[in-house]
């Protein structure tokens, strides 16, 4: 799919699958998931080369890792809407014995998830591994990560930042959801990153910008971060997003990271967000 208003309309759509999914179980992180849309639209209905069955070994084509798990509710619509599985499946989010726990899980082996990633600051290493495998193997595709900016509080992180600038791990593509919101605030109040991309520049990656709330814009960062790679350095693309976008009066607030909207809210939303593809 590669017509801009189709991808925009597919957002859409998958922005309404969040606040059913999350109001229906009345669980669920609504706001990171409605921000990052965009970027997981781009990703998978554009710039992603991947095989459908899903293979876990991701041999042969690109890979991607989510590492900030809680936005859950957007990855699996769009891995529904991409075909990984009926959609009819995102009515189970959160159910008892569901595949779509609140956070990512490979136990239940749902098409398209590879890791789990329930804890914070884990998923740049696992994409770190994935690369530096697909880089000995001589595979030619790269390997994606999400995280959030929140998640840059996390060490773990930082060790996995000098790893792959030690290794020239170059065939890695890192996404920060630069929002600017946490679960218990404002990124600014509760620890401050300062610099961020002046920081990823000193642990030696490549560092670009985006909107990321602008699908042709993501298309295209993310297509020059691929055709930067194979040049000695990992890459990080710093997104700009706005936390529950799409939902006015979810956008820009932190409280809206991790609670379910009520009837009415739900109502207030999908009046907000067109019907575009069909509901599940």
């Amino acid at each position: 799919m590669s017509d801009l208003s189709k991808l925009n309309n597919l957002a859409t759509q998958i922005r309404r699958d969040i606040v059913r999914m999350v109001h229906g179980v009345q669980s669920g992180h609504p706001g990171g998931s409605l921000g990052c849309t965009d970027y997981l639209v781009a990703l998978y209905f554009n710039v992603m080369k991947y095989s459908n069955p899903f293979k876990m070994t991701g041999k042969g084509e690109d890979m991607f890792f989510l590492s900030n798990g809680h936005i859950s509710p957007g990855w699996y619509a769009t891995l529904a809407r991409a075909g990984f599985f009926e959609l009819n499946e995102l009515s189970t989010f959160r159910e008892i014995n569901t595949r779509l726990q609140g956070h990512p899980a490979t136990e239940e082996n749902l098409p398209g998830v590879r890791v789990a990633s329930g804890s914070l600051g884990q998923g740049l290493s696992v994409a770190c591994g994935a690369a530096l495998a697909k880089k000995i193997d001589g595979d030619p595709h790269h390997v994606f990560v999400l995280m959030g900016d929140g998640e840059q509080e996390e060490g773990q992180v930082w060790e996995a930042a000098m790893f792959a600038a030690h290794h020239k791990i170059d065939n890695l593509i890192a996404t920060i959801d630069y929002n600017g919101q946490q679960i218990d605030g404002p990124v600014d109040e509760v620890m401050s990153l300062g610099d961020l991309a002046g920081k990823y520049e000193s642990f030696g990656w490549d560092v670009l910008s985006c909107n990321g709330n602008n699908i042709q814009e993501i298309i295209d960062k993310l297509n020059i971060a691929k055709d930067r790679s194979g040049q000695g350095k990992p890459i990080v693309i710093c997104m700009k997003t706005e936390m529950g976008k799409g939902v006015d009066f979810m956008e820009g607030s932190h409280k809206w990271h991790g609670i379910p909207p009520s009837d009415e809210d739900l109502e207030n939303a999908l009046n907000q967000l067109e019907e575009t593809i069909g509901d599940y």
